[in-house]
């Protein structure tokens, strides 16, 4: 038998770097996230909106945001326990919710945006 080089020893551990922590954990896929959050760059320093819906057991919860180095902005939110003030009272998690709640934040968005008259 020849000789059996230690490939991990005590430097190789030393000059080790880990891998960002959502990266261990599997939670984000740092490439796919790249090619969805960057601006092209002729468009100069505007933000690239993006939906994002979270379901859970109990809501759905829509936000809007865009991508800064310090971490996402939210510019507005909407939630499905928010549908009883128009008329829902049944159903806070399907099909039929969620595309409530679609609709909820892009409205909120509009409104914040629109120049006030009077």
């Amino acid at each position: 038998m020849g000789f059996v080089k230690v490939v991990k020893n005590k430097a190789y551990f030393k000059r080790y770097q880990v891998k960002f922590r959502r990266r261990r954990e599997g939670k984000t896929d740092y490439y796919a996230r790249k090619r969805l959050v960057i601006q092209d760059k002729n468009k100069y320093n505007t933000p690239k909106y993006r939906m994002i819906v979270h379901v859970t057991n109990r809501d759905i919860i829509c936000q809007i945001a865009y991508a800064r180095i310090e971490g996402d902005m939210i510019v507005c939110a909407a939630y499905a326990h928010e549908l009883p003030k128009y008329g829902v009272k049944v159903g806070l998690t399907n099909y039929a919710a969620g595309r409530w709640r679609d609709l909820g934040p892009a409205r909120m968005c509009s409104e914040e945006s629109a120049p006030r008259v009077g």
